[in-house]
């Protein structure tokens, strides 16, 4: 498993160590001990969720504001992009945002930390996506910015109207948002 680092404070892209041969391909798609050495964290997960979406479906950008969740993030079939947006008022990366590429093909992960929104658009005409959660989902808590906030700035690839809940439809701008501290 190898990270590397993004713009973002604390934020990281993984790198499972893939084998394949004609037959296939195995890989270890998480370990919690080399997760924590890597990272230099000490979060435990408590979640696993899996979601599927269709072509131009947008989702987030989403975050807890009171038992924040950190996410690490996973397509296993399909192509999105992934965005995290930093929150953390204290954080000197605060309201910036990265964005990576997430396929089944190259097997990449986001490690969006405890403190950041996050959201995604499919690319593909279907994309499973699998991320697990330092802590659980409370529906009281959960909170929404618009994808296209003009303060954030997202750069989505291009497509056409994006397909949203009525949740992201009504998401708060940036400068209204609860952030953290």
């Amino acid at each position: 498993m190898k990270v590397q680092e993004t713009p973002l404070k604390d934020c990281y892209i993984i790198e499972p160590t893939v084998f394949g041969d004609s037959r296939g391909f195995f890989m270890e798609s998480f370990n919690q001990k080399k997760f924590n050495e890597l990272t230099g964290t000490n979060y435990q997960f408590v979640q696993d969720n899996h979601s599927r979406s269709s072509k131009g479906v947008l989702r987030g950008l989403h975050y807890q504001i009171q038992n924040p969740q950190g996410k690490l993030v996973r397509v296993t079939s399909g192509e999105v992009f992934d965005v995290a947006v930093d929150l953390r008022k204290s954080s000197i990366t605060f309201g910036k945002w990265y964005g990576v590429f997430l396929s089944g093909e190259n097997m990449k992960q986001l490690w969006v930390p405890p403190g950041f929104a996050h959201g995604f658009c499919v690319l593909s005409d279907a994309a499973d996506f699998l991320y697990k959660t330092t802590d659980y989902y409370y529906p009281e808590y959960d909170r929404c910015i618009l994808w296209s906030d003009g303060d954030i700035g997202v750069k989505w690839p291009e497509m056409s109207t994006p397909l949203l809940s009525e949740k992201d439809l009504r998401g708060s701008s940036f400068e209204k948002a609860e952030v953290y501290s």
